[in-house]
């Protein structure tokens, strides 16, 4: 009786471990707007949008390498458009703080919906097709 009830309490306790992938929730868009009806909202708006599709779509393996590579992907398609004044890059933290002309700083996160940057409509003329 007692190894049963200790085997009860240890699959409870595994099974009750959280995973360390922070990478998946992180690209996960449930319940958020549409990345396409979103970009609909404004120039920089499509400019965020295409920058995180560049970001999620430079994934080639979730390794710490791969996660720079990802990161120094994301960054180098973000400083050619032509809003983009600064980007900050987080490789730990899957994100980069994009600057824009106007002022607007924002959080980008990657986005893995299969669409490329370029995909994204309402992008401004100069930008990177």
């Amino acid at each position: 009786m007692k190894r049963g009830f200790a085997i009860l309490i240890a699959a409870i306790l595994f099974g009750g471990c959280r995973s360390y992938d922070r990478y998946t929730p992180l690209v996960d868009q449930d319940g958020l707007i549409p990345a396409d009806r979103f970009a609909l909202y404004g120039h920089e708006q499509a400019q965020v949008i295409a920058i995180g599709r560049e970001f999620g779509s430079a994934l080639t393996t979730k390794s710490a390498e791969g996660f720079a590579e990802q990161t120094a992907a994301a960054v180098a398609y973000a400083t050619s458009l032509p809003d983009v004044v600064a980007v900050q890059a987080d490789t730990i933290g899957h994100l980069l703080t994009v600057t824009f002309r106007s002022g607007w700083r924002t959080a980008v996160l990657p986005i893995a919906d299969g669409k490329r940057g370029s995909e994204t409509e309402g992008l401004p003329p100069g930008a990177r097709q």
